[in-house]
């Protein structure tokens, strides 16, 4: 068991990630609104909203080296501080050049972050409670992106308010983490994967890493600041990000033992299928709140577990040994979507409104259950490695993985959490 030393230790970890998250929620919405007001076009708009993602997918390449050199408390203070700067700065520089500049910076730090964070958790945790510890991390991610969305119901969107706020929230998870002492992470054995290896072996999970990527990053950024356009109430926009969230959430689990009992690329023709169908109805059914709200939650829980699905594909098709390599360059094209997903919405919604971008995100997720449905018909499934499905965003760096560590209990696997959204 852990000693209660250690316990604290990951108890403060996983409390300032949430705290983290808390702004991050808010933050992503909140900017959505923001540029929105801003009117600063269509493509400009979409550079700013994409900038995020493409610092982020730049730190999931980076990150790693930086920690390896510095420790992770030192590591940890540099991204943090490099959050809360951009972020200050962001109001007083109210121009898109400096906005797609400092968003990269932000998503570059927050990518920090979460991979410091990760495998520093990863390297604390006892080996038997590695899949409760996660679970609860996971958990309290989910939550507090949940929570942030509720802000945006109170928030002074058009001031410098939020900003601060957003700004003290990154700085109070630096001062926690701070007062911790740094244990860094075992190195994990590798080997490398050539990058066309991945695409022949599991062109699947390949795809469906960028689908997610797609439309995960245009639903968060877009859609919010869509409502506004249309005069709906910040409340309304608060709880319907809030029942996507949440949506997202309540997916998990029960995905994940599909996931486990049968062919993974069914689960995800069956995934990317009734994402496409959501999306087509809240376009055409009535625009009540209960209609809205139950899509809301389809449309979250599709988008959270199209993913991990891929990730977990991905490993059954690839030796255990590239564990680290093969998770990296599925977050590598999850973020390379990410970053197209809103400048192409954006374009899209410019010509043909809200329902051209709803149409946009139904034609990439059929895309996907269409190569899915194919490649079931005529390859054979894969057989399920002992790596099985577990709750995981784009956001879980190869750092955070530790293929030498003896297995975790499936059951535990299944309960546990860069995205992105945003």
């Amino acid at each position: 068991m852990q000693s209660k030393s250690l316990r604290a230790q990951i108890g403060v970890l996983i409390l300032a990630t949430s705290i983290i998250q808390l702004a991050n929620g808010f933050f992503g919405t909140f900017i959505s609104l923001r540029v929105a007001m801003a009117d600063f076009g269509a493509t400009t708009s979409g550079l700013v909203l994409s900038s995020y993602f493409a610092g982020f997918t730049l730190g999931a390449l980076r990150c790693e080296r930086i920690i390896g050199r510095v420790g992770h408390i030192r590591a940890y203070a540099a991204f943090a501080g490099m959050v809360v700067a951009a972020t200050a700065t962001m109001p007083l520089l109210p121009e898109p050049l400096a906005w797609l500049v400092l968003r990269a910076i932000i998503g570059f730090g927050c990518s920090g972050l979460f991979i410091t964070t990760e495998s520093w958790l990863n390297a604390k945790a006892d080996p038997r409670e590695r899949g409760r510890i996660f679970s609860v991390y996971m958990l309290g991610t989910f939550l507090a992106l949940a929570l942030g969305q509720l802000l945006i119901g109170k928030a002074k969107v058009e001031t410098a308010e939020p900003f601060n706020g957003i700004a003290v929230l990154f700085a109070v998870a630096l001062v926690i983490v701070s007062t911790t002492r740094a244990e860094p992470p075992r190195a994990a054995a590798a080997t490398s994967l050539p990058f066309g290896r991945l695409p022949r072996a599991a062109p699947v999970a390949v795809v469906g890493c960028i689908v997610s990527g797609l439309v995960s990053a245009s639903f968060y950024s877009l859609v919010p600041a869509w409502m506004q356009d249309e005069d709906i109430a910040r409340e309304t926009i608060a709880i319907f990000m809030l029942i996507a969230v949440l949506g997202g959430l309540a997916f998990q689990v029960p995905i994940g033992r599909f996931s486990d009992r049968f062919d993974r690329r069914v689960v995800l023709s069956m995934l990317s299928l009734g994402f496409a169908a959501t999306a087509i109805a809240v376009v055409n059914l009535p625009h009540s709140r209960p209609v809205i709200l139950t899509a809301a939650a389809l449309l979250g829980g599709f988008m959270s577990t199209l993913y991990p699905v891929c990730v977990a594909n991905a490993h059954d098709q690839m030796p255990a040994d590239q564990v680290v390599a093969v998770s990296g360059q599925l977050i590598l094209v999850s973020g390379l979507g990410s970053v197209l997903g809103p400048l192409i919405g954006t374009i899209v919604m410019a010509y043909f409104g809200i329902n051209g971008l709803f149409y946009f995100m139904a034609a990439v997720s059929l895309l996907l259950f269409f190569m899915a449905i194919a490649r079931r018909l005529l390859a054979t499934p894969p057989i399920h490695q002992e790596r099985t499905f577990e709750i995981l965003t784009p956001q879980a760096s190869p750092l955070a993985h530790d293929p030498l560590g003896p297995a975790v209990p499936a059951p535990l696997r299944k309960e546990r959490e860069q995205s992105p959204l945003l």
